[in-house]
């Protein structure tokens, strides 16, 4: 096999580990919400809580890592479709926002008080705190525990 052949299967299999990268960060996120207003009036008509992700989900290696590990494996979204109501407030560094989404993302933040990502907060319907957490070991069976505790507090 000549250099050039190899290098051109290099560079395909290198390609193909970035499109796979890339299908794996976005996995489950048809399921998150990013309009905080809509995201309320499903929890009022479903009378379920809020789960705000804030996430830098293109820098941000706990993020990413939340993601990969809960938020994109079927036991999570199973869990959510029943329980919850997902939002994510993204502050990405390469990828872009509409103007208004990151205008409401950036006062979301002020108004919780996030200082660092990732930061979920459980809010009620109407927006208020019902819990905070963030990154969490153990996967998502764990995580999903994790979060019934947090919401039979309330």
């Amino acid at each position: 096999m000549t250099a050039i052949k190899r290098i051109g299967i290099l560079f395909g299999w290198i390609a193909g580990c970035i499109c796979l990268s890339a299908l794996c960060a976005t996995a489950g996120q048809s399921d998150w919400l990013t309009d905080f207003d809509q995201a309320k009036k499903e929890a009022a008509e479903k009378k379920r809580p809020i789960l705000a992700d804030f996430t830098g989900s293109d820098w941000c290696g706990w993020c990413i890592k939340l993601d990969q590990e809960v938020f994109s494996t079927k036991e999570f979204l199973d869990f959510a479709k029943k329980h919850l109501i997902l939002f994510q407030a993204d502050f990405p560094s390469r990828k872009k926002l509409p103007a208004a989404t990151m205008k409401q993302n950036e006062e979301l933040a002020q108004t919780y008080g996030i200082e660092g990502f990732p930061t979920i907060v459980l809010l009620d319907a109407g927006g208020k705190v019902l819990a905070r957490t963030g990154y969490q070991s153990g996967g998502a069976k764990a995580y999903v525990e994790h979060l019934k505790e947090l919401l039979e507090r309330r």
